[in-house]
Parts: structure tokens; sequence; C-alpha cells
């Protein structure tokens, strides 16, 4: 399993991603998207993997790798193989699904619970509810016959599985304690912007190593589900 890691900004990594990759010995390719180098085809890797960053799906025009990677990305789509969007991979991907991706009514950043649909959480052997890592200020509506996995107090549709094998996660199960702390000093504006579903950096930081293991392997007990039929 050759996975693709498509990275949008130098800050948001592919975190617990990595160890779920080394420990199954799939190789994993990271893929800087803003070095500007041209995208590899299709036919080079068996799962696309996309990550988060503060652009939006309609920001093509001021980023230039963003109409090459949405290409790539129906590409992957029409070829069948798995794709699995984070936050902006997650919006990509609801886009490319014909889904419309627009702004929420305000941002949610911090540890919040969700809660995952009955069926998913039958499916995966998935907790009822998880308190995940969330850093959007943008929504999605659910694609055509996709599945609903998880919805939060602010967000309804927070992560879908469409055809079994696009997967959508709005919030971050991947993050490990250096990719929060890169995330949180690189966000500072936002953080100190304020909002009825942000935490300080110091709500952000003041969490048990037990949250980050917890999250790790719900991640890996989806991710393991969701390939094993592809």
């Amino acid at each position: 399993m050759q996975i693709l890691c498509l990275q949008h900004v130098p800050f948001e990594g592919p975190g617990a991603f990595l160890h779920w990759a080394e420990a199954r010995q799939y190789p994993l390719e990271i893929f800087p998207l803003y070095a500007g180098k041209p995208l590899p085809p299709t036919s080079t890797f068996d799962c696309l993997l996309m990550m988060g960053g503060p652009m939006g799906v309609a920001d093509e025009p001021a980023y230039p790798w963003m109409g090459p990677e949405k290409r790539l990305l129906r590409e992957t789509i029409a070829a069948g193989k798995p794709v699995i969007g984070i936050c902006l991979g997650a919006q990509l991907l609801a886009e490319a699904l014909g889904s419309r991706v627009y702004p929420g009514e305000q941002k949610e950043i911090g540890w919040f619970p969700i809660q995952f649909h009955p069926t998913a959480a039958e499916r995966f052997s998935l907790p009822a509810a998880l308190r995940v890592f969330h850093w959007h200020g943008e929504t999605f509506d659910l694609p055509e016959g996709a599945q609903l996995l998880a919805s939060s107090g602010l967000y309804p549709h927070q992560g879908f599985l469409a055809q079994d094998r696009f997967l959508a996660l709005q919030f971050h199960m991947e993050v490990t304690p250096k990719s929060l702390e890169s995330m949180i000093q690189h966000g500072e504006a936002e953080i100190a912007a304020g909002g009825d579903w942000v935490q300080s950096a110091q709500e952000m930081r003041a969490v048990s190593p037990e949250i980050f293991a917890s999250l790790h392997q719900t991640l890996f007990q989806l991710l393991d589900g969701l390939l094993e039929k592809n």
C-alpha cells in the first residue's frame, strides 16, 4: 500500500499517520505542495492522503498548486483508489464529490467532543463519543450517497465515508504533542481573535498524554477498517 501524503503547509504534517503506516509497513511519501514541484501521476500510489491547512477550497487563485491538486484528486477518485482527507483535505474531497463547501457560523478551535454515528461506530468499532482536536471555520454538505461518520455540537457534518473508499474527517485525530504545538504557534492570530468555540493556547496544551493515545487508537481502527476493503 503506497501512500501519497499531500501537505499544504509545513506545520500540518501527517502526524500519527506516519506511525500507523510504519507499523503496517506501508510506504508513505510526504509531498509538500507549497514547494512547487510537479505532482506525481496516480499510477505511483495506491492511496491518497490529504492534510489540512489554513486556506480554503475557493482559494485556488492564491495557490498555484491547488488546481493540479484538485485534478489529481479527481483522477484518484475516478481510478477508484482510496482517499483520506483531513480538515482542508476533507473539504477538498467533499467538493470533488460534488458537495458544497462553505463558511460555518463560527470557528471551532480546540479540544471538543464529537459523536460518531451509531452505524459507523458499530462498523469500525468506534466509541460513541470522543474528544478530538479541531481547527476549522468551514464545513460541507454530505456528498450524495455518503454515510455520515461524526457530528459535533457546532457542526453536524464532521466526517463522512463515500463509496466505501473516500474518507473525510474535518477534525484532527492524527495530532501529536509536537504537531499540536506547531499549529498553535502558527495560529496565534486566530486564537487571539477568540470565540465561543475557540480555546486558549493554554487550554489546548493542557491535555494528558492519554488523550493522544486514545485518538490514535481510534484513528488506526478506522483506517484499518477502511483499507481492509480496498
